[in-house]
């Protein structure tokens, strides 16, 4: 896959009509570069074949992202290696979820953990979800009835986060995260899904749905691709800080002492 150079604002180009559409939930998928184009600025490996999969690889080959187009059910994959106490975790995300939502997970992946303990339910709740008990479950609802997240308890005693969104037409998608996953990454996750702001799609890319609200906007070619790069400039930043800010770092174990002018004595 050929990294395309930003050729900068164009002139004499035509715009081009795109929807901002909410409820986020449901504006389908979306371009998956916007997923992959921000691991790669970060410093994952591309292992993705031409015409093929998307497959990322974290730099230290400890967790992979896949995105599956043509399989059944096909859709996203996130697997995570044995990280002592958690053990392997995996997350599975249908191919109607947005981007945008997809994203929450996996730009977090790039990011260090937060010493703040993690709450997922708490970017629904400021978002007027709402959450309650349902059995042993516990179950948060978007205002508007189209879009959960729910932390499932199965009969057999084993658990999971469930979480998607649906309209009455059909469209819909799905995901599951297992019980392990860092709890940091389905709050990254449940924040994108309660997000308020709209996305964007090109025309032709809208779901036929009535619950959704659209607005159009004409856009420039040049003015997508400058959003676009700057998504990116600000992972390549993100990641050379993170990178200086490593090499830098002071030793933690003391030199040996040695006098002046080097010498040291024998016994």
């Amino acid at each position: 896959m050929k990294k395309k150079q930003w050729q900068g604002w164009g002139s004499g180009e035509q715009a081009e009509q795109h929807y901002l559409v909410l409820p986020r939930a449901l504006a389908g998928g979306g371009d998956v570069r916007h997923v992959s184009e921000f691991l790669r600025a970060s410093g994952w490996r591309d292992r993705s074949k031409a015409g093929g999969p998307v497959f990322m690889e974290s730099p230290d080959r400890t967790v992979r992202v896949a995105y599956a187009p043509y399989v059944l059910p096909g859709g996203w994959t996130i697997h995570g290696q044995a990280d002592v106490p958690n053990g392997e975790w995996a997350a599975h995300l249908g191919r109607q979820t947005p981007v945008e939502i997809v994203a929450g997970l996996t730009d977090a992946l790039t990011r260090p953990r937060s010493a703040h303990a993690p709450n997922v339910w708490a970017p629904l709740e400021e978002q007027n979800w709402h959450t309650r008990f349902e059995g042993e479950h516990y179950r948060a609802t978007s205002p508007d009835g189209t879009a959960w997240m729910q932390y499932h308890h199965s009969p057999d005693g084993s658990a999971m986060w469930w979480t998607g969104a649906k309209d009455k037409q059909g469209n819909s998608w799905t995901a599951t995260f297992s019980p392990n996953t860092p709890m940091h990454l389905v709050q990254a996750f449940s924040a994108e899904l309660a997000d308020p702001d709209p996305v964007m799609r090109p025309r032709g890319r809208v779901p036929h749905s009535a619950q959704i609200r659209t607005w159009s906007v004409s856009v420039k070619p040049s003015q997508l691709r400058a959003w676009q790069q700057a998504r990116i400039t600000a992972a390549r930043a993100a990641t050379w800080a993170r990178n200086s800010a490593r090499n830098t770092r002071p030793r933690t174990t003391a030199r040996p002492y040695t006098p002046a002018g080097g010498a040291r004595t024998r016994r």
